[in-house]
C-alpha cells in the first residue's frame, strides 16, 4: 500500500498493517505447534491464544476502520523470521523435547507482539486515536497474560519436570 512513507499517521498505518500481518503469522504458528506439542496443557494454551489471536485479528480490523482507512497488511519481516526460526528449530529437535522449542518459541513471539503493541498504543493515543489505543491495550495486555502463562508452564516443566521427560 505504501512506497514510501511521508507523515507520522502514514508510519502508524504501516504499522499497524505489519501487525495485522504479525498476527496472520502467529494464528498459522499457533496452529502448527498445536499439532507439534507433546503436552496437553500446551495444546490448551495454544488453542486458547488461537481465539485471541483471532480477537486480536478483528481490532486490528476495525481500528483500519475506526481511522477511515482500507486494511493493510504491511509485511512483518520480523515475525515472518520468528516463525521461520521456530520451524527449523522444531525440525532439528528431538520430538522427545519438542516442548522445549515450543515454548521458547512462543516466548520470543510474544515479545516481539508485546512491543508492537506498545508502540501502537503510544502512537494511538499521541494521534488522538483513543478508540484505537483501546483496541491496541486490548491486544497488548491479552499478549503479556499470554507470556505470562508461558512463561510459567515453561518454568514449571524445566525446573519441575525437565523437558526431556517423555510425557506419557
Amino acid at each position: 500500500m505504501f512506497e514510501k512513507l511521508n507523515s507520522p499517521e502514514e508510519i502508524f498505518s504501516w504499522k499497524l498493517g505489519a501487525a495485522l500481518s504479525m498476527e496472520n503469522t502467529v494464528l498459522d504458528s499457533l496452529q502448527d505447534m498445536q499439532k507439534e506439542t507433546n503436552r496437553d496443557e500446551i495444546r490448551t494454551l495454544l488453542a486458547q491464544h488461537e481465539q485471541e489471536t483471532r480477537q486480536h485479528i478483528a481490532n486490528i480490523e476495525r481500528s483500519f476502520e475506526l481511522l477511515g482507512e482500507e486494511v493493510d497488511d504491511s509485511p512483518c519481516p520480523a515475525m515472518q523470521g520468528i516463525a521461520k526460526e521456530g520451524k527449523a528449530t522444531l525440525k532439528k529437535i528431538d520430538n522427545s523435547i519438542v516442548d522445549a522449542g515450543i515454548l521458547s518459541g512462543a516466548i520470543e513471539t510474544e515479545h516481539h507482539e508485546i512491543a508492537v503493541y506498545e508502540i501502537l498504543v503510544t502512537n494511538a493515543e499521541a494521534r488522538g486515536a483513543a478508540e484505537v489505543a483501546t483496541l491496541m491495550r486490548e491486544n497488548l495486555e491479552s499478549e503479556q497474560r499470554t507470556l505470562d502463562a508461558v512463561k510459567s508452564l515453561a518454568e514449571r516443566i524445566a525446573k519441575g519436570e525437565g523437558y526431556a521427560v517423555a510425557v506419557a
